[in-house]
């Protein structure tokens, strides 16, 4: 009895131990798949905006000439702000058409010269932002100023300094966006498009401008008359007399006989 009992308790051990580690191992699995479907709910829930090579390189400008040429986090600062710009709905619809907005961004954004020093970091900036990255200090700031003026205006809610610019949120008394909320970066997919696309070169070809319609060639056995002569004169018929004219009445007057 005592060996059965010393056995016993061993056993009961291990059995206890066995599902103490069964119910470990089981948790972390149903967190893990709550999670791989929380990742594919918000995969799904992307939304995708298109850009061309051109808008890059408005991007580029914007961060350049905007953050005094600084460096990587003024850089991300802006590009940030064009994002948000982008997804709130309340600017042009592409990053070309926000950049050259007219009184948003630096005089001569457009146009002048970006220093050739300057490309490497000013690419490694814009495809970051355009493959999701942000500067998360800015938060859903759309608008910025130079570092050091001052404003009169309260509805200025400042969220970070870089690149020579402060950037704020316009905010009311109780701390509501008074402007559209911008997307967060991982609900954007950026589609990148070729400048030149195929598509209308393809359908000239398969729709042609003109369709020639085929004249039907005479049947094998027709019979064609060479030998067939208009006549020399063509008779001509006379108009019929009006039905009450002196040639049909023959001559009698209106009163008979």
């Amino acid at each position: 009895m005592r060996a059965q009992k010393a056995l016993g308790r061993p056993l009961s051990g291990i059995l206890l131990a066995g599902l103490a580690a069964a119910s470990c191992t089981t948790a972390p699995q149903t967190t893990q798949t709550a999670a791989v479907h929380s990742a594919k709910r918000i995969e799904a829930t992307k939304v995708t905006y298109n850009y061309t090579s051109e808008d890059r390189s408005c991007l580029k400008r914007a961060m350049y000439f905007e953050s005094e040429h600084s460096d990587h986090d003024g850089y991300m600062a802006v590009g940030t702000v064009v994002m948000n710009r982008l997804t709130s709905g309340a600017y042009p619809d592409s990053i070309c058409g926000i950049v050259a907005q007219q009184r948003q961004f630096a005089p001569g954004v457009m146009t002048r010269e970006v220093k050739a020093e300057a490309e490497a970091d000013l690419d490694a900036a814009a495809d970051a932002i355009l493959h999701g990255q942000r500067n998360p200090a800015v938060k859903e700031a759309m608008f910025f100023h130079t570092d050091g003026l001052k404003f009169p205006y309260n509805n200025m809610h400042y969220v970070a300094v870089a690149g020579g610019n402060a950037f704020y949120e316009k905010r009311g008394p109780d701390g509501e966006l008074q402007t559209p909320s911008p997307l967060a970066a991982y609900e954007v997919a950026m589609n990148y498009l070729p400048q030149h696309s195929a598509s209308s070169a393809q359908f000239e070809l398969l729709v042609p401008v003109a369709v020639p319609v085929p004249i039907p060639m005479p049947l094998p056995d027709a019979v064609v008359d060479t030998d067939f002569e208009l006549p020399g004169t063509v008779a001509v018929p006379s108009p019929r007399p009006p039905f009450d004219s002196a040639a049909l009445r023959g001559g009698f007057d209106e009163t008979g006989g």
